[in-house]
């Protein structure tokens, strides 16, 4: 028989002091990975997830907090009481890593902030996610995906030509905090293995959000000119963006020199390939809205599979503009397993977005279920070494 691998964070354990979005997200991939994730959460209440979105299944739980918290476990622990501080400073002395997304400032009120559990664990990796970072002017402010997206400009760019400020709609500055908080633990526990010493890892979504306007801000340096809104345009090529067909839009990148001239010969327009207007690169941007009108004029001869299978047979990039049941419907994204079912303790089958990425030689697993409040609060206690009644408030 095969003996089946250890997935690569087995053994290491995360202690998950986060709710909502980045802080869950951060540590549902660590578990994913196989670490044991416990997510201590207030008693009676626990995260703000769970009764968050405006629909239930069976639950008390929301379909939003069994998105983000597959593969832990749940333990209630009073933070603000002595015996929920003793069996959490238990915790902390078993643990790697720690995520929390407080507003700077309240885990010293809690008697939970780094300087404090350094001394009780010298390799604890502890890593505070929070809207804006531990320091500086707008370190206190609240911060949500919405306001991060603003105030680092991305909103800005983001929408129509002309219109008003549009969010992306997916929540790229609390998920790619998350994701900048996994990349930062990860590599602070892999350096405190030969340091023996943990650090403080500080991730906020306003830099997260800041860090990823690559094309953005190379515009604003490189020409001394603010991004505006471009819709689905890219600010680095041309054509590259969506389309209009007879019947639907659909995407095309054509994004550079060779592609350009494949999209004018298979179009039938060699003519376009020599147009000053559009000559080359710069020059396509720089008459992006006439170029896109020209080839509007021929796409909206056919409906846009038509374009889509004749750009891909000739190596051009291009697809639909898919609805997420569309996305998750495809063939593809069946093949590459995307829709996973678990079993839960209340609901029954439920559903869980796929792995994002694939490991060969230690695929990840559904070990656990997103946990219900507290459920393994007697067992985490046990392993800890107090009876199932230590804390009288759970």
């Amino acid at each position: 028989m095969k003996k089946i691998k250890e997935l690569p964070l087995q053994g290491i354990r995360v202690l998950d002091v986060s709710q909502v979005m980045a802080g869950p997200f951060c540590c549902m991939l660590l578990a994913d990975l196989g670490a044991d994730v416990i997510k201590v959460e207030p008693p009676g209440v626990g995260d703000q997830t769970r009764k968050a979105m405006g629909f239930r299944l069976k639950s008390d739980d929301s379909p939003g907090f069994f998105a983000l918290n597959r593969n832990k476990r749940s333990i209630e622990i009073d933070l603000k009481s002595e015996s929920g501080l003793k069996v959490f400073y238990e915790l902390v002395k078993t643990a790697n890593i720690l995520i929390e997304n407080n507003r700077p400032g309240v885990t010293k009120r809690l008697k939970i902030d780094y300087p404090i559990l350094q001394k009780i664990n010298p390799q604890l990796v502890y890593a505070s996610i929070s809207g804006f970072g531990q320091s500086g002017p707008w370190s206190q402010r609240p911060g949500f995906d919405l306001i991060a997206q603003a105030m680092s400009g991305v909103l800005s760019a983001t929408g129509e030509v002309g219109g008003g400020p549009v969010k992306c709609g997916v929540s790229i500055a609390d998920l790619g905090a998350g994701l900048m908080a996994t990349y930062g633990v990860l590599g602070a526990y892999i350096g405190s293995l030969k340091s023996g010493e943990g650090q403080h890892i500080d991730a906020s979504l306003f830099e997260t959000a800041l860090s990823l306007s690559i094309w953005e801000v190379t515009e604003l340096w490189g020409t001394g000119n603010i991004p505006k809104p471009m819709g689905t345009a890219n600010r680095m090529s041309a054509p590259y963006q969506a389309v209009k067909a007879k019947d639907d839009y659909f995407v095309l990148g054509a994004a550079n020199q060779k592609l350009w001239k494949s999209l004018c010969e298979v179009l039938k327009r060699p003519e376009l390939f020599d147009d000053p207007r559009f000559i080359d690169n710069p020059a396509r941007l720089k008459n992006r809205e006439i170029l896109i009108r020209e080839l509007e004029l021929i796409f909206l001869t056919r409906p846009a599979a038509h374009w889509i299978d004749l750009l891909l047979s000739v190596g051009i990039p291009a697809g639909p503009v898919n609805n997420f049941l569309q996305a998750l419907e495809s063939d593809h994204a069946v093949e590459r397993k995307m829709t996973m079912e678990m079993d839960h303790p209340v609901e029954g089958k439920i559903k869980s977005l796929g792995f994002p990425i694939k490991l060969s030689g230690t695929p990840q697993q559904l070990r656990l279920p997103p946990p219900l409040l507290g459920q393994h609060t007697e067992e985490i206690l046990a392993e800890l070494g107090f009876s199932k009644n230590y804390l009288d408030y759970v």
